[in-house]
């Protein structure tokens, strides 16, 4: 089962994404890709991930243009602001699911707040993934 995560930047939601979607199955294939990707991770979504338990230090922030060639089951976009564009992934794609989250790199405050939107966005994405993997993908294995 191939799975393909997409965002903007490729840098802290699909991040995170990737991270808790391989590790409720290490047999999935797990990518991630941005449209503009950023070339590094959010230091913020890694540190986040890794009070969670799990290392995404050593993923890569990659263009959604290294993925098109390749057949995928599902394809999620993770965007989630209503001013954000989902981007649009034009390779062969069995599923196309959105499942959105705000961006907690955008936020601005007190270090403590920056940090507990980084938390509740993590925890989100946890959720809505884990879901995603009980309902769609754990019944299909």
């Amino acid at each position: 089962m191939k799975v393909l995560i997409l965002c903007t930047g490729n840098s802290c939601r699909s991040q995170m994404a990737h991270g808790f979607l391989q590790s409720f199955d290490s047999t999935l294939a797990v990518c991630s890709a941005g449209t503009e990707a950023s070339g590094k991770l959010n230091a913020k979504a890694v540190e986040a991930m890794a009070e969670a338990g799990i290392d995404i230090n050593h993923h890569t922030s990659d263009s959604v243009d290294k993925y098109i060639g390749e057949e995928w089951d599902y394809v999620i976009t993770v965007c989630g602001g209503a001013n954000e564009n989902c981007p649009a992934f034009i390779g062969k794609v069995k599923h196309r699911l959105h499942i959105g989250f705000d961006d907690p790199s955008h936020v601005v405050g007190s270090e403590q707040f920056i940090w507990s939107e980084f938390i509740r966005v993590r925890d989100e994405i946890k959720e809505g993934f884990y879901k995603f993997y009980v309902e769609q993908i754990k019944p299909q294995l």
